[in-house]
């Protein structure tokens, strides 16, 4: 007698979470990083840490060279963590992502201008930040293609979606089910094909419907979550909507 396939465990849907639930986050970051204490120290680093990317994005596709955009973006994020530029920052200026393309733009600017001081100096030999030696620059996919702008947007996109994802994926570790969140990852981040999921289920011995809407129900947590952590860069909870068709816009770019 064949065997009626396995049903996966039901697992009841996490509740609607309002956006405004989760303004507690870049901002509220941003105002304790401020603060000359342990406290602050911590938040100034994380803010580092969760956003180096699209600064060092920004820097490659203007500077035209890896190594130096990366030692440039170390110099950047260690003059936030000296508190120099997020003194700065103001929460009524909206966009985290706009104050902190800002930011690293004036850093560059700063830069440029301390080396042609220097090159007016005399006695020392100054290399342009512009110039590209094809020998020793990192090939960067990015460069050439998208303007520096564009650059940072896209990877601001892919580091806020790493981190809506890294959400999911440990609220379904807390949940007992990392290993169905592993396998259902290509559906979430659009690298599947479609006959693959009827292959997945086949394999785990679940019901093809059920596994249909257990995927559904992944994919609208990871939604929520995408939304918080685009809200909490927020000023305005308005401005989600708009905010969130162009992070899409730039991961299309």
């Amino acid at each position: 007698m064949t065997a009626e396939p396995t049903q996966p465990t039901p697992h009841p849907p996490r509740p609607e979470v309002p956006v405004e639930d989760f303004r507690t986050t870049r901002w509220t970051q941003v105002s304790r990083a401020k603060a000359d204490s342990p406290e602050g120290r911590r938040a100034l680093a994380e803010l580092c840490h969760a956003y180096y990317e699209p600064v060092a994005a920004f820097l490659r596709c203007e500077l035209r060279d890896g190594d130096a955009a990366r030692e440039l973006a170390h110099d950047f994020f260690a003059n936030m963590l000296a508190g120099g530029a997020i003194a700065h920052a103001e929460q009524e200026r909206g966009r985290f992502r706009s104050y902190l393309l800002g930011a690293v733009k004036h850093f560059l600017s700063h830069h440029r201008e301390a080396g042609r001081r220097l090159k007016r100096g005399g006695g020392v030999e100054n290399i342009s930040l512009n110039d590209t030696d094809a020998g020793e620059a990192r090939s960067v996919a990015d460069a050439g293609v998208l303007s520096p702008d564009a650059a940072f947007d896209r990877q601001w996109a892919l580091t806020v979606v790493a981190r809506a994802l890294e959400s999911l994926r440990s609220e379904c570790a807390a949940d007992g089910r990392l290993e169905f969140f592993e396998q259902v990852k290509p559906w979430l981040t659009g690298d599947a094909a479609r006959g693959d999921q009827t292959a997945l289920a086949s394999s785990g011995g679940m019901n093809a419907n059920a596994l249909k809407v257990a995927v559904h129900r992944l994919k609208r947590r990871f939604r929520q979550l995408l939304k918080a952590e685009v809200a909490g860069t927020l000023e305005n909870p308005a401005l989600v909507a708009a905010e969130m068709r162009d992070l899409f816009a730039a991961l299309g770019s």
